[in-house]
């Protein structure tokens, strides 16, 4: 891992050297920060926060087409997945979140449209310095700068940002613009390390879920589901803005004799989602809906791939409209255990 400097002074000449390289960084779209490309006259501006859309959006679209065909016609013809892409600004959590989901979307049989666009794109990631007021990325296994899954990594030192190269797809975008870098010393080194050790002091929320795993099967009648799943609208806000959540439905779409079969996110939130043809419904309630969606980060999915599907990133605790508190259920699993 090689450490190099940007001159934030250089900042729009490194960005003006990769817009060329569809690059794509936070914007704020109406209200919502989101990631959207970076138009060739822009200098996006990082601050502190995660965006409110994850970007698991960008290599799992919300909506998207998996291949066209003509009614009557045998032939299928799946959309081109050819242009690589560079995510800037992607936080620590939201790119240990893809390779969370990398597991699931890599299983049993390789999902093409997935991981051809997570071959495609190359993430910089930028430590966090000022961690939100519901992170809890230090509970599971992540960090201010965490370099899990990321290709390289920003650390903002105030005057300037130090670069760590990760993979040889940051090493290929450090050499596109060397010019503009300078080796980092020591003195710099030391910043960073003292920038990450005070964010991690800054996170005051966390998670003890030793046990939790093994222990939430024989919660499974406990009265804890009904009491945390009263207020819940059922709106399905904590699993599209999950940056783990991957649950989707498959639809075919005709005009006339166009056709295309498409796949959209779907959440386990909705009633919908497990509504039999029959009119039976497995999880009639929000109870047993909220039992799944906690059993499926901290039980299931542990079984499956031997890590638990939540980053503590807090977007479900920050932008859930009657304040449930994944936090907090799970320390009542945990007394309950």
């Amino acid at each position: 891992m090689s450490a190099m400097l940007l001159n934030k002074e250089k900042w729009p000449e490194f960005i003006g050297k990769l817009t060329g390289k569809n690059l794509w960084a936070p914007k704020l779209e109406g209200e919502a920060m989101r990631f959207a490309p970076v138009a060739e006259d822009e200098v996006p501006e990082l601050t502190d926060g995660n965006t409110r859309i994850p970007p698991k959006n960008i290599v799992f679209p919300q909506t998207e087409t998996m291949y066209r065909f003509q009614l009557g016609d045998f032939e299928m013809k799946e959309p081109e997945l050819k242009e690589e892409m560079i995510l800037l600004g992607i936080r620590p959590c939201d790119a240990r979140a893809m390779v969370i989901v990398d597991k699931l979307f890599s299983w049993d049989v390789d999902d093409p449209y997935y991981l051809k666009r997570r071959e495609l794109v190359t993430l910089v990631g930028l430590a966090c310095s000022e961690p939100g007021l519901n992170c809890f990325c230090t509970s599971l296994g992540g960090g201010p700068a965490s370099t899990e899954g990321l290709d390289l990594l920003m650390v903002d030192l105030g005057d300037s940002y130090l670069l760590e190269t990760i993979t040889p797809k940051g090493e290929a975008l450090v050499s596109e613009v060397s010019e503009l870098l300078i080796e980092a010393d020591t003195e710099k080194i030391k910043m960073k390390k003292k920038m990450v050790s005070e964010s991690e002091g800054k996170i005051k929320r966390s998670v003890d879920h030793k046990g939790i795993p093994e222990g939430l099967p024989g919660l499974w009648e406990d009265p804890l589901w009904k009491s945390v799943s009263a207020s819940c609208l059922g709106c399905g806000t904590c699993t599209y803005l999950c940056p783990t959540c991957h649950c989707f439905d498959i639809q075919d779409e005709t005009e006339g004799f166009e056709a295309r079969r498409c796949r959209m996110w779907d959440s386990c939130m909705f009633e919908e989602y497990t509504l039999h043809t029959s009119g039976h419904n497995p999880r009639p309630t929000r109870r047993e809906r909220t039992r799944n969606r906690i059993n499926h980060k901290y039980n299931y999915y542990v079984d499956k791939f031997d890590v638990i599907a939540c980053v503590g990133c807090g977007r479900c605790i920050n932008l859930c409209p009657v304040n449930i508190d994944i936090v907090e259920i799970l320390r009542q699993v945990k007394e309950a255990l």
